[in-house]
């Protein structure tokens, strides 16, 4: 099965071409150069089907959208759908961004969470599936670790005492947002009499 993703984000193609390693009956491919839809939902999974209708008008293929984010308790859930647009720049801008907004924040009151939605379009942009993910944490006070993209060097693990950035790929791949979400999309394709 040939399936496009709707991004052109090379980290995520990453992530969840290690996550379907075992999947050899799925191709993943990133969107076209073209591909630049307007984020125009409110929600996690509004976007995501945004960006999987809109690679599979480009490719006339099945398409997985995913939209992820990071929400701080302490920034009333901030940034969350506007995580990779929190400011211009880099992910690095954008992590700076955020520990200068909880500087005054004490340690106890850095709760946050990853939050990851996939919608699964046919060929001719019906949605067949969505799925979502939540992976709690802390923000920490510096960037840590060099494994990962985006908030990960920031994002704290209480129970593993690393930030994500510090884990190995087989324990991100393990206890992700973009995991979590990812198989309960793999399952659903196994089972879908229209795909198969």
């Amino acid at each position: 099965m040939r399936l496009v993703l709707g991004t052109k984000n090379p980290g995520k193609l990453r992530e969840l071409f290690q996550l379907a390693a075992d999947q050899e009956n799925i191709q993943l491919e990133l969107a076209p150069e073209e591909f630049n839809p307007e984020e125009t939902g409110e929600t996690f999974s509004e976007n995501a089907l945004i960006k999987a209708k809109s690679a599979a008008v480009l490719t006339n293929a099945y398409s997985l959208g995913e939209d992820s984010g990071i929400a701080v308790d302490a920034l009333d859930g901030r940034p969350g759908i506007y995580s990779a647009r929190y400011c211009e720049g880099s992910d690095d801008d954008r992590r700076h961004k955020l520990l200068a907004d909880l500087k005054l924040i004490p340690e106890g009151s850095r709760g946050a969470a990853y939050f990851c939605a996939m919608a699964l379009v046919a060929p001719d942009g019906r949605l067949l599936h969505q799925t979502t993910g939540e992976w709690c944490g802390q923000i920490a006070f510096a960037d840590s670790g060099n494994n990962g993209f985006g908030y990960d060097p920031v994002f704290f693990l209480p129970e593993l005492g690393k930030t994500v950035a510090e884990l190995d790929s087989e324990t991100k791949n393990q206890l992700s947002h973009r995991a979590q979400a990812w198989h309960k999309m793999l399952e659903f394709i196994h089972t879908s009499c229209e795909i198969q």
